[in-house]
């Protein structure tokens, strides 16, 4: 019987991209009815992403990311096998039963503690997570903040030019994308803001405006519940666990096989820029964001992501921003292992051509969403893009992945270092498109605005 990992990764090198130069989109707005009952049980047996129609199936995935947590999975994946067969034909009712057991297995799913995983070291509440960091500055590093509006707003270009960029892209490998758009270095079509990342930035950002730095992780996860309708993979578990109220930090690890996911890295760029040039706040801030739907290596990408983004404020070289901010995660996690052999190989690489092969095998077993895989193609972009924009974002798109996450992330480190390329930023217009109630179309201009004010 194959792993999981390995019947997704089958799907994932098979899967030839939509060409997004003759097919449109298919995102969700604010008037979508998102499906329950049996519609809910189809999506996630065949599912497409909204943005590339990348496939995916959502109970395959969860058995993966539970194997990548160091559960034994085989009765599970037995089942799924099962599933994918009895979906292709829609036999609904059997497909009701089969999921309920395939879930009764993950939730019970043993240990397995041959599995590299159970070797780390799993701090969770913040004062083990600040404990396992070591020594790291606590207090804000000077720089020159007379730009800090205007450098936030390049920020904010920065991760929606990447994110646009990526969105038309995500969900593939780097040599399916190659085939069809050849070597990608700028927009496939007319940019499109609207993506499931951004989101959540700006629910954090309407309640970091009501409570300040006295933000607490219950205030956003019912801000969550107030404002965002549906979510996916782990934030799609921490809704259901909110509305049944399972509060955090028991809402991002509770049956959520998803917790060490990209979910929580994707957002962590709205911390560190509300913390400029003080990264232990951002760290601080992210893990209060994190744990609303995610755990340990998941709340530590988020962490990492905010730290990376705080320090563009102070530094230039992107090399030096990625080394310096591995030391505020915990050093003895799964997530700082993937983060040394990272920074490890580029280092002993002369070219992302070189590494990134190197690192597409190391992390084969995670699945194209997860936090691992993705930090390694953030890193590998940033190490060898030269500070430059289209060449970043085109190491992205050979690498494949969550390219939309991934490019949010280098082009916002990348906005706060140097302004974003015309070619970039002009045809965002200044326009931010979500699916929120009350946020449909937002002036991009007036939300670094805000953003500023915020992190004074």
């Amino acid at each position: 019987m194959k792993k999981a990992w390995q019947i997704e990764r089958e799907l994932r090198d098979g899967a030839v991209p939509m060409d997004r130069r003759t097919h449109d989109s298919n995102w969700y707005t604010s008037e979508f009815a998102f499906p329950t009952g049996d519609d809910l049980i189809r999506l996630f047996w065949t599912s497409k992403v909204p943005g590339s129609g990348a496939p995916e199936i959502p109970y395959l995935e969860m058995a993966q990311a539970a194997y990548n947590k160091g559960r034994d999975t085989s009765r599970a994946v037995e089942l799924i096998v099962k599933g994918i067969e009895l979906a292709k034909t829609d036999q609904i009712d059997e497909l009701r039963v089969l999921t309920a057991q395939i879930l009764h297995e993950l939730n019970e799913a043993p240990l397995d503690l041959n599995h590299p995983y159970n070797s780390y070291e799993h701090p969770e509440s913040w004062a083990e997570v600040r404990a396992a960091m070591g020594k790291v500055t606590e207090e804000p590093i000077p720089f020159d903040r007379s730009t800090l509006s205007a450098r936030i707003y390049q920020g904010w270009l920065g991760q929606l030019s990447g994110g646009s960029f990526g969105t038309a892209i995500e969900g593939y490998t780097g040599t399916q994308i190659a085939k069809v758009y050849g070597e990608v270095r700028g927009y496939i079509t007319q940019p499109e803001t609207t993506n499931d990342d951004v989101v959540y930035e700006l629910v954090l950002l309407d309640v970091f405006e009501r409570m300040g730095r006295a933000i607490t992780s219950e205030a956003l996860g019912l801000e969550w519940v107030k404002q965002i309708p549906f979510g996916w993979s782990a934030e799609w578990v921490a809704l259901r666990n909110l509305n049944q109220g399972i509060f955090p930090p028991e809402s991002g690890s509770f049956q959520n096989p998803y917790s060490n996911w990209i979910g929580a890295q994707m957002r962590g760029m709205i911390c560190g820029m509300l913390a400029p040039g003080w990264p232990m706040e951002a760290a601080r801030l992210a893990h209060l964001d994190g744990v609303v739907s995610h755990d340990n290596n998941g709340v530590y990408g988020e962490m990492y992501a905010a730290v990376l983004t705080s320090l563009a404020f102070v530094y230039s070289d992107p090399r030096q921003i990625l080394r310096q901010a591995a030391e505020y995660i915990p050093q003895k996690s799964l997530y700082m292992a993937v983060v040394r052999d990272c920074l490890d190989t580029a280092a002993a690489n002369a070219s992302a051509a070189a590494a990134w092969p190197i690192l597409e095998k190391h992390y084969e077993e995670y699945n194209w969403i997860d936090a691992h895989p993705n930090i390694a193609a953030v890193i590998t972009s940033l190490w060898y893009g030269h500070k430059e924009m289209t060449e970043s974002f085109a190491i992205l798109a050979k690498a494949g992945l969550d390219v939309d996450c991934n490019g949010g992330l280098v082009g916002n480190v990348l906005g706060l270092i140097d302004p974003v390329p015309p070619e970039w930023a002009e045809p965002l217009g200044d326009l931010l498109e979500t699916y929120l109630k009350g946020k449909e179309k937002l002036s991009i201009r007036k939300l670094a605005e805000r953003t500023a004010r915020l992190a004074i």
